[in-house]
């Protein structure tokens, strides 16, 4: 059983624009998903990748991926959540994603903070909700689930180190608790082990403003050309 420390944090409002996501904060400030601003990262290799297999095959794998990942997500929750239900109404690739990073959980896992948890910080001016906040090997970590269909190497992933420093910026504004320890544990298709990288929030705070100072840069940009 997973113990669960008991925390608050405010809900935001979300809505999904031509811009992408944004988020309305309890008071009354429009963020951008800090998604949607790191994805002006992957944005020119997701272009060459979609004209290469053509747009349908593209689609196909774009909405396999997201389908798998949020199943993926979901039967993590509930896992951590302590649900005896768990698997129902999971298909069994689902579940075989939870198995093979069960033992993961189960050995690394401590005291849950959160999951699925509506965060922001008006000093980064972004906003999302964070997978998982929990303690990993006693040390209190933000945790980002994955799939992917083969093995990730540490530099196509920075994005995800990123999102993860972000996360653990807006929880200390939210909560003034810090948080140092980033966690991504990927879930990879077929016979492969799950792969876990460990990273350092402050490693990764100046790419993360950097790319938020781009983001903004391109939208008043747009907002001129208006």
């Amino acid at each position: 059983m997973f113990e669960h420390v008991d925390v608050k944090l405010s809900e935001i409002d979300a809505e999904t624009t031509e811009r992408g996501r944004i988020y309305k904060t309890p008071e009354g400030k429009s963020l951008p998903s800090i998604t949607t601003v790191l994805s002006i990262l992957s944005r020119d290799s997701i272009a060459k990748w979609r004209a290469r297999v053509g747009e349908k095959e593209a689609n196909r794998i774009s909405y396999r991926s997201t389908t798998r990942g949020t199943a993926v997500h979901e039967i993590i929750e509930k896992y951590l959540d302590n649900n005896p239900d768990y698997k129902e109404g999971y298909t069994p690739d689902i579940i075989s994603s939870l198995k093979d990073v069960q033992p993961i959980l189960d050995k690394c896992i401590g005291k849950v903070y959160a999951q699925e948890a509506p965060l922001y910080s008006e000093h980064l001016g972004v906003a999302g909700r964070v997978d998982c906040i929990a303690e990993f090997n006693g040390k209190l970590s933000i945790i980002d689930f994955k799939t992917s269909m083969k093995p990730k190497k540490k530099d196509w992933i920075k994005n995800y180190f990123m999102q993860e420093s972000a996360y653990a910026i807006m929880f200390e504004e939210r909560t003034g608790i810090p948080i140092t320890q980033l966690v991504t544990i990927v879930a990879v298709d077929g016979a492969n082990d799950p792969q876990v990288f460990v990273e350092h929030r402050d490693d990764w705070v100046r790419p993360l403003k950097d790319t938020i100072a781009k983001y903004n840069e391109e939208q008043e940009s747009t907002c001129v050309l208006l």
